[in-house]
């Protein structure tokens, strides 16, 4: 026997784990290791804890002893850190004197009139908001303790809500982590692959994935989605650009760079009225790399014409823009792209829904496919990014330019009236 623990976890968990925040949230896919993770931070807090003890705390108590029972007498049974261990209780006694202690959150009186060093919230999206703000929260005032929250999302409920406020920047005692399934390298990818071919595409993006995603948008369906990695033969590239605020300017207000839209490049091939989408570049750039990246996109694509949302962030970007293509001896045609005094959920409709329903726009395979997939089918859910769908919906406005801009006449051709054109 020996008082040495042997603390086996992989790259992801360890970064959870060598966190120094008080309040850690975790959304992680199924299969992760979550509950591993929390049986190793319980037995060391608890070893670490001179007067206070740890909880672990599931939905129902029968759930939490499930779970973790079994899995921290297996992690110390080759130790000699186990004092004395009540079955009934789900109570671990370790060599200190501080116990390890298993509770249901369904039964709130077990849960009152004790200081704690640290707690674990598993599943907490299954758990009564209460639980965590009146009960457990000031359990953990004596000794300043800790607590983890971990869990699969399930939808935008409290859980989403604690992990968006743990990822704020402003609350420096919490941090938030999000990891998929296939973050734990133990995990079989064939698993993996089963799984998404069997289950809903909401149901496996929540379960393994982690995605908050509501699908609550309804305006855009999952089969509408066409995959296409051949790119066609006919066409031209055009280029839509929904320009975010940038860095600089928001790192003056105090904001964190997760709660920011990004800037979004939209890069499409079109014929007649097929598109091609090739790639949508997205991310919170300065002005200077957001301009590089609108020219190397041109550039690469020989792109006929770039749209940008007309204001003032275009008149930002545009200097910059004019220097590079200076600079590299390369121009591009550019041209506004406006809101047209429509609404965001009417414009991105009008422009998208039709073509993706009659199989008019596919899309090809890239890392990026997920977050656009994830914006277009919450889409119009408030408080969720919409700038990729954004931005690709403002192709049908630069399509009628492109048009415009590459369309031939007839040397012999002659308008009918000189003063109308017609």
């Amino acid at each position: 026997m020996s008082r040495e623990l042997d603390v086996s976890l992989h790259p992801a968990q360890l970064e959870i784990f060598n966190s120094t925040a008080r309040f850690k949230v975790v959304s992680a896919g199924r299969r992760f290791g979550k509950s591993r993770l929390a049986a190793w931070i319980l037995i060391i807090k608890a070893l670490q804890s001179e007067d206070k003890d740890v909880f672990y705390i599931g939905p129902t108590f029968q759930q939490a002893k499930d779970i973790m029972w079994g899995m921290l007498k297996e992690l110390l049974q080759d130790t000699d850190l186990i004092e004395q261990t009540h079955e009934n209780t789900a109570t671990m006694t370790l060599v200190n004197g501080r116990k390890i202690s298993l509770k249901g959150s369904d039964r709130p009186d077990t849960l009152r009139g004790v200081g704690l060093a640290y707690v674990v919230l598993d599943e907490y999206a299954s758990m009564k908001v209460e639980v965590w703000e009146q009960i457990i929260r000031p359990t953990l005032a004596d000794v300043k303790g800790g607590a983890l929250f971990i869990g699969t999302p399930a939808g935008k409920n409290h859980f989403y809500d604690i992990w968006k406020e743990a990822d704020d920047e402003k609350n420096e005692d919490w941090e938030a982590f999000q990891y998929n399934s296939t973050d734990n390298p133990i995990l079989d990818p064939e698993e993996i692959k089963v799984a998404r071919e069997t289950m809903s595409t909401q149901a496996f993006r929540q379960e393994f994935e982690a995605s908050f995603v509501s699908f609550t948008g309804g305006i855009f369906k999952q089969d509408w989605i066409k995959y296409d990695t051949e790119e066609p033969e006919e066409g031209n590239y055009v280029i839509a650009v929904d320009p975010a605020g940038f860095e600089k300017v928001e790192k003056e207000r105090g904001l964190k760079g997760s709660k920011l839209d990004e800037t979004a490049i939209s890069i499409v091939k079109i014929n007649n009225d097929e598109w091609w989408v090739k790639d949508i570049l997205h991310g919170r750039w300065n002005i200077k790399q957001t301009a590089s990246k609108i020219l190397q996109a041109a550039i690469e694509n020989q792109a006929t014409i770039v749209g940008i949302e007309s204001g003032a962030l275009k008149n930002a970007i545009l200097p910059y823009l004019e220097d590079e293509m200076r600079a590299q001896g390369r121009w591009v045609v550019i041209t506004d792209v406006t809101h047209g005094g429509k609404k965001k959920a009417d414009r991105i409709t009008w422009a998208l829904q039709g073509r993706m329903e009659h199989g008019k726009i596919s899309f090809n395979k890239g890392n990026w496919n997920r977050d656009f997939e994830s914006q277009l089918l919450e889409f119009p859910t408030s408080g969720t990014h919409d700038d990729m769908v954004d931005s690709l919906a403002y192709i049908d406005q630069v399509s009628v330019a492109d048009f415009m801009h590459t369309i031939e006449i007839d040397e012999d051709w002659q308008p009918f009236d000189e003063v109308a054109g017609y």
